[in-house]
């Protein structure tokens, strides 16, 4: 195989003098594979951004190194030349599909732009290939769909899209950066399929840059390990995943979640039920506001939860897992029961549901939009002690800083402000917010979905130690079965709002029932029955 990029001792600096990556070299071949590995912050993505000079120079300089696209320095290329590649012979699939994709754009306008930019392509000959790429990438109903604008396509949806944009000109090299971060376990099996189906189609090279070792496991060819952008060690795939001469790649190796959760410390207390619980959502209302037409979430959900057990609740996006936990909280309308210790919660006012937050609370899916940007962390883990324990205000900095202990971090830290901490350090900063009530029951939605498998492995490792601790019981929200696994003593299967599968999650793990319970499985522990 001929060299088609690259890299050697590429150096990258940021404006403040900071050495973000630190005399990288790599090659790829072409129709190869490479995946580009490690933590956050380790200079993956700088470093695949740097190819086609997509940072910003203003702040980004590169005091050594190349980088050679089939023989030419694409450092020192000028813009315009920049510009007939970049699409053309070198597309890149962004980590975030609905930040790069236009909102005020249908689909069509923004494929028909790459098209037109490198192909000539207009008018109905334009048309006619966007279909083409959209029923490559597997979109049903393409030419509906043409007329979409992105806030209308689910996130597998939004990432295809990125693809046929990415492909609409068959490029040489495509760039997929992170492209199945936040995607259920079932899309995600199908984007990296098409992806593999498409380059062996178009004969391309393909440079992944991900943190998770078990995709790298299925699909890549050759491995490069960054840490802190620095190269840490490359070979081929296969022998390098299965005995890697550095300790670094063996610690990310070994971060997988346990294949078990810790034994539950319950007496046996039946703590929340669900009775037949449902979500309805008005999509048309009458000049008088009287409903019309309704939209079911969540229809006739139903569980148990006993004290210092987890329930584990798992599907696809919009099978109403969030719906679900924020019904429990009243943040959502809901009809039927649910009860706590015995009490039956579902027909309080929100005035009359208040008093019951301090022993229900949540950690939301996304730590830094949930952290107000304005308080310090001492400030957003106190709220809520202002709110409920008004009167031991002399107490609350001690309690504080005891529930940063709790999850880890140093309480020195508690005047500081969330950006100025990593995504692991805030998870732990909204757990020490749910926390300091020192609650019954913490609902966790999506706590881990866009966190290195590292700092996965800390999360589930604190919370474990937590739940011991303190006898807490959780309901876990994820579209990560793996992590689920590890977690979790019961499980409820979601598919369109509705209940598919119940019981006790050692049994559902081993022998599910469902069709749709054993499709989920296989998608999500596809690539360890692969490489085992």
């Amino acid at each position: 195989m001929s060299e088609l990029l690259t890299i050697s001792d590429l150096s990258i600096c940021f404006d403040d003098g900071s050495l973000v990556v630190d005399r990288l070299s790599l090659s790829i071949a072409s129709g190869q594979t490479l995946a580009l590995v490690g933590e956050s912050g380790s200079g993956k993505s700088v470093s695949a951004l740097s190819i086609l000079r997509l940072l910003d120079e203003r702040h980004a300089r590169y005091p050594a190194g190349s980088i050679l696209y089939r023989g030419e320095d694409l450092l020192h290329a000028p813009e315009k030349r920049l510009r007939q590649i970049r699409g053309r012979h070198i597309s890149m699939i962004f980590q975030e599909p609905m930040t790069s994709l236009n909102p005020l754009h249908t689909v069509e306008k923004q494929i028909s732009e790459v098209l037109s930019l490198h192909k000539g392509l207009r008018g109905a000959q334009a048309r006619a290939r966007c279909i083409e790429l959209l029923e490559l990438v597997g979109i049903h109903d393409p030419e509906t769909r043409l007329t979409s604008y992105p806030h209308q396509l689910s996130g597998g949806q939004k990432q295809r899209v990125m693809i046929a944009m990415a492909l609409a000109n068959e490029p040489e090299l495509l760039i997929a950066d992170e492209p199945t971060t936040a995607l259920d376990v079932t899309v995600q099996k199908q984007v990296l399929e098409l992806l593999q189906t498409l380059q062996k189609k178009l004969g391309m090279a393909v440079l992944l840059i991900t943190h998770d070792l078990s995709i790298v496991q299925r699909y890549a060819d050759h491995v490069v390990v960054m840490k802190k952008g620095k190269l840490v060690e490359q070979g081929p795939a296969e022998s390098l995943l299965a005995a890697p001469s550095e300790a670094y790649t063996r610690t990310l190796l070994e971060a997988e979640p346990p294949p078990r959760p810790m034994p539950a410390v319950s007496d046996g207390r039946t703590l929340l039920e669900a009775d037949r619980l449902n979500v309805d959502f008005p999509t048309r209302k009458s000049l008088f506001g009287k409903v019309l037409e309704s939209f079911t979430a969540v229809e006739h959900v139903s569980f148990e939860l006993k004290a210092g057990e987890t329930l584990g609740i798992v599907g696809e996006s919009g099978s109403g897992k969030t719906t679900l936990g924020h019904a429990l909280l009243k943040l959502t309308a809901s009809t039927g029961a649910f009860r706590f210790e015995g009490a039956d919660l579902s027909p309080l006012s929100q005035k009359a549901f208040r008093p019951w937050r301090r022993r229900i609370q949540i950690v939301f899916q996304d730590p830094f939009g949930s952290l107000s940007p304005r308080m310090s962390i001492a400030e957003i883990i106190g709220e809520g002690l202002g709110v409920h324990e008004p009167e031991n205000a002399c107490d609350h900095e001690q309690r504080v800083i005891q529930a940063l202990n709790d999850v880890g971090l140093d309480p020195n830290a508690r005047h500081r402000y969330p950006h100025e901490f990593s995504g692991g350090q805030r998870q732990r900063i909204a757990i020490a917010r749910a926390l300091v009530l020192q609650p019954d029951l913490i609902i966790l939605d999506e706590p881990t979905s866009a966190l290195d498998r590292t700092v996965q492995k800390q999360v589930i490792e604190l919370l474990q130690q937590l739940q011991a601790r303190y006898g807490l019981s959780y309901i876990f929200i994820s579209h990560d079965l793996a992590v689920v696994r590890a977690l979790s003593h019961k499980l409820l299967v979601l598919r369109q709002g509705q209940m598919i599968e119940y019981g006790d999650a050692d049994t559902v793990f081993s022998n599910p029932r469902q069709p749709y319970t054993r499709e989920l499985l296989n998608a999500a522990f596809f690539y360890q029955s692969t490489t085992n």
